[in-house]
């Protein structure tokens, strides 16, 4: 290894290695908590969807309003909007613990676009079988909807994963 390497890994290493790890927390911990959020979100919308199992109207308007608006947010207003919240919440606004609010506020709206179009994959004569073997509601999605959408849905966490890289370094670049 050249001497210019080995000299800076020994001046940077320990701060390189801290950085690392801080990052790496902020995004699977909000990663995960983001996908508990949005698998829910994602499976009411999918459910209360106009000609699915539960129709609402009313209900999948405003829920998809609302994910609409969180993801078309910039990441960086959304930091700075919510850091009362993210006070209140944790008791803190910087540091690792002070940007999993705001990255988990702004994933779990794509995570719940993106469970919603999973869902929406899935062949409906999978449904169908499970609705004609009398399964209920909760039944469809647990043994039909969510394993059927599963390679989706697992597609979908890399790119979930790179999102949420890109907002830590937005947060690491404010706080």
């Amino acid at each position: 290894m050249p001497s210019f390497v080995t000299e800076f890994l020994a001046e940077y290493g320990e701060l390189l290695a801290e950085g690392l790890g801080d990052t790496l927390a902020m995004l699977f911990v909000s990663t995960a908590i983001a996908y508990v959020l949005g698998i829910v979100l994602g499976v009411v919308l999918y459910l209360t969807a106009p000609g699915s199992l539960r129709p609402m109207p009313v209900l999948n308007a405003v829920l998809g309003w609302v994910v609409n608006i969180g993801r078309s947010l910039p990441f960086i207003i959304l930091l700075i909007s919510i850091m009362p919240v993210t006070e209140a919440l944790v008791g803190t606004t910087s540091g690792v613990l002070g940007v999993i609010p705001p990255l988990v506020v702004s994933t779990a709206p794509f995570v719940a676009r993106m469970i919603e179009q999973s869902l929406a994959e899935v062949p409906r004569e999978s449904v169908e079988a499970a609705e004609a073997c009398g399964a209920s509601i909760p039944r469809v999605v647990f043994s039909a909807l969510l394993p059927e959408g599963l390679p989706s849905i697992v597609r979908g966490v890399s790119i979930t994963l790179i999102a949420v890289l890109g907002y830590t370094a937005i947060a690491g670049a404010v706080g």
